[in-house]
């Protein structure tokens, strides 16, 4: 009866290891993938796929995508207030 209870136990211990070693991988992945994304966006409104040779043309494009964004998000807001 006590071998019944051992494989039991031992089973519910890798199942806990395992669940463990999941949870922890997953906030790994979550976090790079967080880190990762935030270094994108703050390359592509740092505008450092443009020539920086060219300072009009990086500020220019710091501008456009700033006032996209700006647009964007109130673009959002009078949606929400308006048909929510």
């Amino acid at each position: 009866m006590s071998g019944k209870h051992e494989d039991h136990e031992q089973k519910r211990q890798d199942a806990l290891r395992a669940l463990d070693r999941v949870e922890a991988e997953s906030e790994t992945i979550a976090g790079s993938t967080f880190v990762r994304m935030a270094r994108q966006a703050q390359d592509h409104f740092g505008a450092a796929d443009k020539d920086h040779e060219d300072a009009a043309e990086v500020w220019g494009t710091r501008i456009g995508r700033g006032a996209g964004l700006v647009f964007a998000i109130g673009l959002v807001i009078y949606l929400v207030l308006t048909y929510l």
